[in-house]
């Protein structure tokens, strides 16, 4: 057959199909140009913090609950869309080691700052991590006493620690960093007292040596050994007891008149193969939003105007910081640095583990 390319219905043919093929040229690019990753950091929850990712978020044992809150409300806002978590919770002294030994982090929420100057030293976390509005801390709390209800042996105060028949119960500071905030809380409160540094020491020796009957190695061990009937009083996070009514547990909270005000920290890997998207979320934790959440988890905020806004949901203490004692440094050498640390000595003498392995 003669086929003629000038015939009308020929033409009409081609032109259609030129058309198909023109169509699906366009519709190529565009899908090409949809597909292309934003990887642009955030500006901490406005807007995007960048593709998917999974951050390992390594943390101290404590607040493994009220991360999972946080993480989740997280998730949620535009600037962790694409954002989910992988989470390891333990004693902070054992957290602090095993990511210095390789445990993958991105991010790092210790109990501790000396924690976060071991990954420092390490080179994994970058000096000026505490050069924030916020000095590096997410939130504060401070040290209680937690009692069984109605208080049978009336603890009112640190005296009462040391009085015979009460037991009590506190981690291991060679491990945990609640421990080491626990025995700092009682040291500077004898010092405010007017005792001197050698009485408060032999405050420590008497509290730990004879009146403490277990030391778990962590905060949250220790709160579950008391809750299932060992001891009479624990040391704890005020954080971590509000954590425990909410739950049910059956305690009462004793707040001393004078206590340490715990501040804890947190720090991004600089390492880490998520970076846009680890400082995006530690920056979101420090928004209004997040502060107000810490609040509702029991943490006191660090954000001056949501600290005064919930300043209600808190009792107002007479709290002393770590730094009136020294700082951490000097208080780690003096304190829990072996064989010369005085804590170290009574611990050896009380026939408790201190070392961190």
């Amino acid at each position: 057959m003669n086929t003629r390319l000038d015939h009308p219905r020929l033409r009409a043919v081609i032109a259609l199909g030129l058309a198909v093929v023109a169509a699906l040229v366009v519709a190529a690019c565009g899908g090409s140009s949809d597909a292309t990753t934003n990887t642009s950091g955030s500006s901490g929850g406005s807007g995007s913090s960048g593709s998917k990712a999974t951050l390992n978020l390594v943390g101290y044992s404590t607040p493994e609950k009220a991360y999972d809150v946080i993480d989740r409300a997280y998730e949620a806002t535009p600037g962790g869309k694409g954002i989910g978590f992988k989470t390891s919770f333990a004693a902070s002294g054992a957290q602090s080691r095993a990511v210095a030994a390789g445990q993958p982090a991105d991010v790092v929420a210790f109990s501790t700052a000396p924690d976060i100057t071991r990954l420092v030293q390490a080179g994994l976390v970058a000096s000026n991590w505490a050069d924030g509005p916020t000095n590096g801390i997410v939130n504060d709390s401070t040290v209680v006493m937690i009692v069984r209800p109605g208080n049978p042996k009336h603890i009112t105060g640190w005296d009462d620690l040391i009085k015979p028949g009460v037991k009590v119960v506190t981690p291991n500071p060679a491990t945990s960093g609640s421990a080491r905030w626990n025995i700092m809380a009682a040291y500077g409160a004898e010092l405010k007292e007017g005792k001197t540094p050698s009485q408060a020491l032999a405050y420590l020796a008497t509290l730990l040596e004879k009146n403490t009957v277990t030391q778990p190695d962590s905060g949250s061990d220790a709160l579950q050994a008391f809750v299932s009937g060992q001891g009479d009083v624990l040391l704890d996070y005020e954080s971590d007891a509000i954590a425990a009514k909410k739950a049910g547990d059956k305690i009462q909270i004793v707040y001393p008149s004078s206590s340490i005000l715990i501040q804890t920290p947190i720090a991004v890997i600089k390492k880490s193969s998520h970076l846009a998207q680890a400082q995006a979320y530690v920056k979101w934790l420090l928004s209004p939003t997040a502060q107000k959440l810490w609040a509702q988890q029991g943490y006191r905020p660090v954000l001056p105007s949501v600290a005064k806004a919930t300043a209600s949901m808190f009792p107002k203490l007479n709290l002393f910081t770590i730094d009136s004692l020294g700082g951490w440094t000097k208080v780690t050498n003096d304190f829990f640095t072996a064989p010369n640390g005085s804590v170290i000595k009574i611990e050896e003498k009380a026939g408790v583990p201190t070392s961190s392995s």
